[in-house]
């Protein structure tokens, strides 16, 4: 049943995705300043959003471990960090194309590219960290607790282009004031192609926990053999 459910809303990303990917390419104008690149960040955005609610899901996750002690949610801190590693990276990748386009250079030490290649790095070492600790138990402390702090890097790349006005765009929503910033129909594809990152994002959770799940049952197994 659980993977019957995981298929159907695999399925529905991907065919969500293939329909917006038409609609972008060939229904949506170019925009009047920056012409046909400016369809990338109706990756660049989503992305970015489906990376920090994995990170948001890994926070969570952290503290509900250091609160009950249950493995499954070092599991899904875990999965989520990794998952969110993954798009965090189309993010970064996605910008430096739209950089080099319209700055001319593939990368500028702007405060939040900067901010968003730090939260990148403090959570690959937090996949380190767990690649270093043998023992269950005291890996997912640890991990959980750096988890926790990882998270202040999260806020500062989201908080980076409101302190420090630099070389990267101003926001384009603005959830705060209500304004319309952009196009409706162009802030609508926007939001549909982040559900569908975050559907695909959900289902790639989903399988690491599996994964994990079955690679306890695995070394619980080889500590019982060790043992007799």
């Amino acid at each position: 049943m659980e993977k019957n459910i995981r298929i159907g809303i695999g399925a529905l990303a991907g065919l969500l995705l293939l329909r917006n990917l038409y609609v972008i390419l060939f229904n949506l104008p170019d925009e009047m300043a920056q012409g046909p690149i400016y369809r990338i960040f109706y990756y660049h955005l989503p992305a970015y959003f489906t990376a920090m609610c994995c990170y948001l899901t890994a926070l969570a996750a952290s503290v509900l471990y250091l609160t009950k002690r249950d493995l499954r949610y070092d599991a899904l801190a875990m999965a989520a960090t990794e998952v969110g590693l993954a798009f965090a990276a189309v993010n970064l990748i996605t910008g430096m194309i739209w950089g080099r386009v319209i700055w001319g250079i593939w990368w500028a030490w702007d405060a939040r590219l900067t901010w968003a290649l730090i939260c990148w790095l403090v959570y690959f070492g937090y996949l380190m960290l767990r690649q270093a600790i043998d023992d269950p138990s005291e890996r997912a402390k640890n991990s959980a607790v750096l988890s926790i702090f990882s998270f202040v890097s999260v806020a500062i790349t989201y908080k980076a282009i409101e302190w420090w006005r630099t070389q990267h765009p101003g926001p384009v929503l603005s959830f705060r004031t209500g304004k319309q910033l952009i196009d409706p129909e162009m802030e609508r594809m926007l939001f549909t192609n982040f559900l569908a990152l975050a559907l695909l994002a959900f289902v790639m959770v989903t399988v690491r926990l599996r994964q994990e799940d079955l690679q306890r049952q695995i070394d619980g197994l080889r500590r019982r053999a060790h043992a007799l």
